[in-house]
């Protein structure tokens, strides 16, 4: 996939102009050559996670230009111990919510375990589901050369593909657990994954839980996006489950950083009802009707 250029625009709020990829104004969804055309400005962008339309709608009207519709929604929604249980008929209504409730970013729906494995039709049959039935706006596999068949076919067929290497959560038992990636030779095998799924038409590739140094070889290395998740601070974007970053999560990864106590916020919040509740103060003449 070729770079687009961009020329350089003017400068807006924040130090954002409006063909900037986080906070822009572009007036329609963020789309691949957006992406690229950030890449080759050397402009650095987030992502995060979205499973539902309002969640979805404040992300959007923050400016976050691209939300993940992930496999992470097994545990964070569906309440499982890991991704490998959730299915394409579970992730459909939540992509479907986040598209409707966005209008900017563009929508990766993450393919879920045992959708694409199997062959290239099979990914193109799962993928088309999210496009069709969903809205999404590209799809996201995990693995390197044992998917590029998967990743050339879907491309070939018009469906952007996001890549995913290093911890591969849906390879977990494989990894014998979750487990840093890419120390020694294993980090020129993904290396020349990398390589390889770009050569086959990824617009960008998630990189979790590898080195540091690693991951900015990879990032020097390809023309197409990078995107961290406990890789360090060189990547193009960084990307976090949202509800790793507002505090719901009770023991988060290591490399996750908190920027609210929303668990404490809704306990305070739900605490404060109850009692109004149990003493007679809520609901007031000011809240029932005449």
């Amino acid at each position: 996939m070729s770079s687009v250029s961009v020329a350089p625009s003017t400068t807006g709020p924040a130090g954002r102009g409006p063909a900037a990829l986080y906070g822009g104004k572009a007036g329609r969804r963020v789309t691949v050559r957006d992406v690229a055309a950030a890449k080759e400005r050397h402009e650095k962008w987030p992502m995060v996670t979205a499973y539902d339309a309002m969640t979805a709608k404040v992300f959007d009207e923050a400016g976050i230009p691209v939300m993940l519709v992930g496999d992470s929604a097994a545990m964070v929604v569906y309440g499982y111990d890991s991704t490998l249980p959730v299915t394409v008929d579970d992730l459909i209504p939540l992509t479907a919510a986040v598209v409707r409730g966005s209008s900017r970013a563009m929508v990766v729906a993450d393919l879920p375990f045992g959708s694409y494995q199997a062959s290239p039709q099979q990914a193109l049959e799962t993928a088309a589901r999210f496009m069709k039935e969903a809205g999404a706006h590209a799809v996201k596999l995990e693995g390197g050369h044992r998917v590029l068949p998967q990743v050339e076919m879907l491309v070939s067929a018009g469906i952007p593909v996001m890549a995913h290497l290093g911890l591969t959560p849906q390879s977990v038992n494989v990894l014998g657990g979750y487990r840093v990636q890419g120390r020694g030779q294993a980090g020129e095998e993904l290396m020349a994954d990398a390589k390889a799924l770009e050569h086959a038409g990824a617009f960008a590739v998630v990189l979790e839980c590898v080195p540091s140094d690693l991951a900015h070889r990879v990032t020097a290395s390809l023309s197409i996006p990078t995107i961290g998740i406990g890789a360090g601070p060189e990547t193009d974007a960084q990307v976090l489950v949202w509800q790793d970053l507002m505090g719901l999560t009770p023991s988060p990864a290591k490399f996750v950083k908190k920027y609210f106590d929303l668990a404490g916020e809704m306990d305070r919040a739900v605490r404060a009802f109850a009692d109004e509740v149990v003493s007679g103060a809520f609901p007031t003449v000011e809240h029932a009707y005449r």
